[in-house]
């Protein structure tokens, strides 16, 4: 059966959204897909936005049917604005920012570890099922709008943060094909789906708007994370094009910091009163908070706004806790805090307030994204030039609904690069909290009926470590030496050899093999090595422990092998070892695998 629909889905941290445009048109209709769910309990309402948040039910809870929903009625799991809600109620059985442990390789990310410190009778998930159980809620809101189209026979597109490295785009494919998405689904980076949104919504204006050199700044912040991209404006043969040129690190901090900062602004005003919250109560705060601020941050706010607290117990007195917000406090706690005035040569701080930290995501130290904005564009500029001077700039993410927000940022680059060459908002802004999904349907269509795409591939360049030889020394590991495999932008569908000598690889006995990842080291090329490399340039990402299948055929310890990656229509790296003489094969994969000794295709 042939795919009647192209489908976007962005896998938000914060929020997911569905949006579809059917494929045989002349033109891309997006739309936003209305997704039912329960917004407490035995209520159910349908909202273009999915809270990415998962609440584990008690047995009563699942037995009394009252989170059932069109398509089950005894769910074990409950996703959407019923979880967010029970995130203040019972933070201890919800579970959020799944995405941002979806890239944490410092746990095992297919374990149950999520909801992070629960009580030990509390059930618990892994960041991939949390995942799954998003997509799927999906899947069954679609299906039962479509019942006459089969997710699973559609082309889906499904965003990812252009800072994910393979391994966190593995996980999340594997996420996506337990949630019963097709198994030909596309990957595309969020940014990049930002501009195929403004490219729909402006269509062939954009040639008129853009020009050769320009340098568009995606700025995207959304509840949990921070995003930054920059895409070039280049012509080929009197053709204007537009190509990724840059990415920057998964930065955890967004709209969930600013809350919380704003909560804690909150409940200093009721310590000077003497009203001391509780655990529950200051999580309550924050929600408050988050409804305060988007009200008194929004296009003609208020000067001011109540935020309540319910009491509890016998210590406070009328029931409810009250206080009001004015519209400078807020100003103040959010532009000022996570917007603040800073040179371009600013750095964001390092330093940690205690030697002891408990573990869990790491979150950013310095909460000043203009910092973060500075560094990123500095760290891919060029020494004689400076930091890259972007044209425009195109915001994203539920953050920048708040105008001041956006004012604060261009007020900040116009200082940096001066009046006259200030980077502007790029015309015809649109729906920041839809966008996404929105530009991933458009790339769908795009992709199959020939429109505008944007050129990028690998948005990192990647390396294996290679074990040096020499004396072993009691104690000490050998020098670890980093081979580039996959140069930044190699395309899709394409794949190449790596020119080095022959490395030895360890077959048939336990081995770890080891994966670095760079976004800014971007003209290595395949057979570069690395002796030594600062953490900014490389970092590593998951290493793997595997036993490979020997090989009966070579009598030796260590095969002989040289690499030759390959990039997939569908933007996943595959990484094999080649025997150069008889042809054998071992495929490396970047992902995690949970089982201790899993098999790997050899040919």
């Amino acid at each position: 059966m042939a795919a009647k629909f192209v489908i976007g889905i962005d896998l938000g941290t914060t929020n997911s959204v569905l949006a579809y445009t059917p494929l045989e048109v002349e033109r891309p209709t997006v739309q936003t897909l209305p997704i039912p769910q329960l917004v407490a309990p035995n209520t159910v309402e349908a909202h273009t936005l999915l809270p990415s948040f998962l609440y584990i039910p008690t047995e009563e809870e699942r037995q009394s049917g009252i989170y059932a929903l069109p398509w089950e009625s005894n769910p074990s799991w409950v996703v959407g604005e019923v979880a967010r809600r029970q995130s203040a109620e019972q933070p201890h059985r919800t579970v959020g920012a799944a995405k941002s442990w979806l890239c944490y390789s410092r746990v095992d990310r297919r374990q149950p570890i999520l909801p992070w410190n629960a009580p030990a009778e509390v059930p618990r998930v892994s960041p991939v099922l949390a995942s799954q159980k998003y997509l799927e809620h999906l899947a069954r809101a679609w299906e039962n709008a479509f019942p006459d189209a089969p997710i699973s026979q559609q082309l889906v597109v499904l965003t990812v943060p252009a800072s994910f490295d393979a391994s966190a785009r593995e996980l999340t494919r594997e996420a996506a094909l337990q949630a019963g998405l097709p198994e030909d689904l596309i990957l595309v980076e969020e940014p990049q789906a930002a501009v195929y949104a403004w490219l729909d919504r402006v269509g062939d204006r954009w040639r008129r708007i853009l020009s050769v050199g320009d340098r568009l700044l995606v700025c995207d912040v959304g509840g949990g994370t921070t995003d930054l991209t920059l895409v070039g404006v280049a012509e080929q043969e009197g053709e204007l094009f537009l190509e990724r040129i840059a990415v920057g690190n998964h930065l955890l901090v967004g709209g969930d910091n600013m809350d919380l900062a704003l909560a804690h602004y909150v409940a200093q005003l009721l310590a000077e009163r003497n009203v001391r919250l509780d655990p529950w109560q200051a999580v309550s705060l924050w929600h408050a908070c988050r409804q305060a601020k988007e009200i008194l941050l929004g296009e003609d706010g208020p000067e001011s706004y109540p935020v309540s607290v319910l009491g509890r117990g016998s210590r406070v007195i009328g029931g409810t806790i009250s206080t009001e917000l004015r519209r400078e406090e807020v100003t103040k706690v959010i532009v000022d805090g996570f917007f603040p005035f800073c040179a371009v040569t600013d750095k964001p701080a390092r330093r940690r307030a205690s030697g002891f930290r408990e573990l869990g995501l790491p979150f950013e130290t310095d909460t000043a994204i203009t910092r973060h904005l500075a560094a990123f564009l500095s760290a891919h500029g060029a020494p004689a030039t400076g930091p890259v001077r972007p044209t425009y700039v195109l915001f994203n993410g539920g953050v920048f609904k708040a105008k001041p927000l956006r004012e604060r940022t261009l007020a900040v680059l116009g200082e940096w690069f001066g009046a006259p060459h200030a980077p502007k908002a790029l015309p015809v802004q649109g729906d920041l909290e839809h966008s996404v999904a929105r530009g991933a349907a458009y790339y769908g269509w795009a992709k199959t009926k020939g429109g505008v795409r944007i050129r990028g591939g690998t948005p990192r360049s990647y390396y294996v470590g290679i074990e040096t030889a020499g004396p072993a020394i009691p104690g000490v590991p050998r020098p670890l030496r980093a081979l580039c495999v996959v140069p930044f932008g190699m395309e899709e569908g394409t794949e190449t050899d790596v020119p080095s000598e022959e490395i030895g690889l360890v077959v048939g006995e336990p081995a770890v093999f080891r994966f670095f990842s760079s976004a800014v080291r971007k003209h290595d090329k395949p057979g570069d090595i690395l002796d030594s490399w600062s953490p900014e340039e490389l970092q590593e990402t998951d290493s793997l422990e595997a036993i490979l299948p020997a090989d009966e055929s070579v009598d030796e310890e260590l095969i002989p092998v040289r690499f030759r990656p390959r990039i997939t229509e569908l933007g996943m790296l595959e990484l094999w070892c080649v025997h150069p003489r008889t042809g054998r094969r071992w495929k490396l994969e970047f992902s995690v695998r949970s089982e201790p000794e899993p098999e790997f295709p050899s040919q």
